[in-house]
């Protein structure tokens, strides 16, 4: 199970010279339980009710893919609705780092982990997919091809759930709610300069869509309907099926 009082995110608390690109290696790794509970607005809610759409969309002996699992939170999530029912549960992370520990975070013969590229990952037979906030790190031109190979290997009533950081095409509105964002940030305890040096080393890694970008991109890889279940600030999280 995941570690009680996990260690406080400091990574960015000292100035650098030089700011290298995000990656989650072991020192991320560490400190990701906090990291990401004090810098994505509502994730705490996503998570549990990811896993219990999820849950209830699994029939017995179904199939889940959590992709982009890190530590797998969200695969612990589907745990807790799903109780005794059975099923195989597949977790996908590229980061070795991330891997190891979900192996230690969750202990269930029902689930297996697998350091690859989600890119290369057998999805066939998919009664679900989870990706939480994962497509944002992959390069834009390998999107629709990753959704477009998801749809075309899962279960012809199979389901995806993505959430994401999102940008607004209006610039008032985009503007209003990255500084409420960042806001949100300071009020968890960041610095400026944590926010900063972190959104420096994000710039290149992390390239985010508007709500459209991403429906035109469901549709474009072959599903039929995509609604928003979740919003809050600049984070949301979709519901796609055939």
């Amino acid at each position: 199970m995941p570690r009680d009082n996990p260690p406080r995110d400091t990574l960015y608390r000292d100035a650098d010279q030089q700011i290298v690109d995000f990656v989650f290696d072991e020192t991320v790794a560490g400190v990701f339980p906090d990291m990401i509970r004090r810098s994505v607005p509502g994730y705490e809610a996503v998570i549990p009710i990811t896993g219990l759409i999820a849950a209830r969309h699994l029939p017995d002996h179904g199939l889940a893919f959590d992709l982009g699992c890190s530590l797998g939170a969200t695969t612990l999530a589907m745990l807790r609705q799903l109780e005794a029912q059975p099923c195989r549960i597949v977790g996908v992370d590229n980061a070795p780092a991330m891997v190891e520990r979900a192996r230690e975070n969750v202990i269930d013969p029902r689930v297996s982990f697998r350091c690859e590229d989600l890119r290369d990952t057998n999805l066939a037979g998919a009664n679900v997919i989870l990706m939480n906030y994962v497509l944002q790190f992959l390069s834009p031109d390998d999107r629709l091809a990753v959704l477009t190979n998801m749809r075309r290997q899962m279960n012809p009533d199979g389901m995806l759930i993505v959430s994401e950081k999102i940008r607004f095409e209006d610039e008032f509105q985009d503007r209003l709610y990255d500084e409420t964002h960042l806001a949100w940030k300071r009020a968890n305890g960041y610095s400026d300069l944590e926010i900063s040096q972190k959104r420096s080393a994000l710039e290149k890694v992390m390239v985010v869509d508007t709500e459209g970008m991403h429906a035109q991109r469901f549709v474009a890889a072959g599903f039929g309907k995509c609604e928003t279940w979740f919003r809050c600030l600049n984070w949301a999280s979709f519901l796609v099926r055939p």
